[in-house]
């Protein structure tokens, strides 16, 4: 037992990307400049539409607080990572590691509850339009967006104080690049079955319910597309979903395959390289999807920068002889 909790308290060591040592700078530089675009692009939309007046919709609120997500979801992974990979010390404490391993948890329930309230945004918007402002008001939005991040911060807590108390006593070396759940629970030298049981049911309570809504919002908006008479129509309608689905196929896809499974099934190159797309490539891919396919964001930023352009010239002409 004092071994276990000399273990405990000596924290882990995360591996990071060492299996391929010789290419920590290529690494190092790859990965900054992926966490300086999430950043950018992420700030960037949440800049547009918040400058924008037309752009003051239910769908641009949920989008907005979709970039904040973002933000905060690779800023909990990425800079340990960049640490590790610019220093070579993958060394973290017992306490920073349940930390991480909780607000990843957190934030990874919020997306899928906030992609939820994005979905049925869609489906009131286009199988029942007339409702829409009375269903989708501020208040209605509010609501939506906070019951999101209350129900994500409380879903992992009670699993994520029963992984805290587990024993580690053997390796403390975690085979990932930040502290996964099934690393951690593999690791430990006590019995897992409890707490294996309690995520896949947290996990099942938010991650199917929530598909499952969106699933069904998605076959009800389909089968009123597909009634729309006019071609022009249905491709107008389909096009404020397809940013949304893309967005929703990538994530639920990645990490259902990732989590919703026994730990014994676990393998680390397979595990390291879904958690490469779901923490560092997906953040940075949102801001594209939405702004690449959504003309009124386009216009929005092309406004923006016209304006700052324009804005820039005068002053620099007034103040020339």
């Amino acid at each position: 037992m004092q071994h276990v909790n000399k273990s405990l308290g000596s924290g882990f060591i995360l591996q990071g990307f060492s299996d391929i040592s010789e290419n920590q700078t290529a690494l190092f530089v790859i990965f900054f400049h992926i966490y300086l675009l999430t950043l950018t692009g992420n700030l960037l939309i949440t800049a547009v539409i918040f400058l924008s007046r037309h752009l003051q919709s239910p769908m641009y609120f949920f989008l907005r607080c979709l970039s904040f997500l973002d933000i905060s979801y690779s800023s909990v992974i990425q800079p340990k990572l960049l640490s590790i990979l610019f220093t070579g010390d993958g060394t973290i404490s017992h306490a920073g590691c349940i930390t991480q391993l909780y607000f990843f948890m957190c934030l990874t329930c919020t997306e899928f509850i906030l992609l939820t309230a994005m979905g049925y945004d869609r489906y009131v918007a286009i199988c029942d339009p007339l409702h829409y402002p009375l269903l989708m008001n501020k208040q209605s939005c509010f609501l939506l967006a906070a019951l999101s991040w209350i129900i994500g911060f409380l879903d992992p807590m009670a699993h994520t104080i029963v992984i805290a108390q587990l024993p580690f006593c053997g390796s403390r070396i975690i085979s990932h690049f930040y502290c996964d759940y099934s690393v951690l629970v593999k690791l430990s030298c006590a019995d897992t079955m409890l707490i294996e049981m309690m995520s896949l049911i947290f996990g099942s309570l938010v991650g199917f319910t929530t598909f499952s809504l969106t699933l069904t919002s998605y076959f009800y908006i389909i089968s009123t597309i597909l009634r729309i008479s006019s071609a022009h129509g249905r491709k107008k309608a389909f096009s404020t979903c397809v940013s949304h689905l893309t967005v929703v196929t990538l994530f639920y896809g990645t990490v259902l395959i990732m989590y919703m499974r026994p730990t014994s099934q676990y393998s680390t190159s397979l595990g390291k390289s879904f958690s490469v797309l779901y923490t560092v490539l997906i953040p940075m891919l949102n801001p594209l999807i939405y702004t690449l396919r959504n003309q009124d964001v386009k216009k929005s930023l092309r406004k923006i920068i016209d304006h700052q352009t324009l804005w820039t010239h005068n002053g620099h002409c007034s103040v020339v002889p």
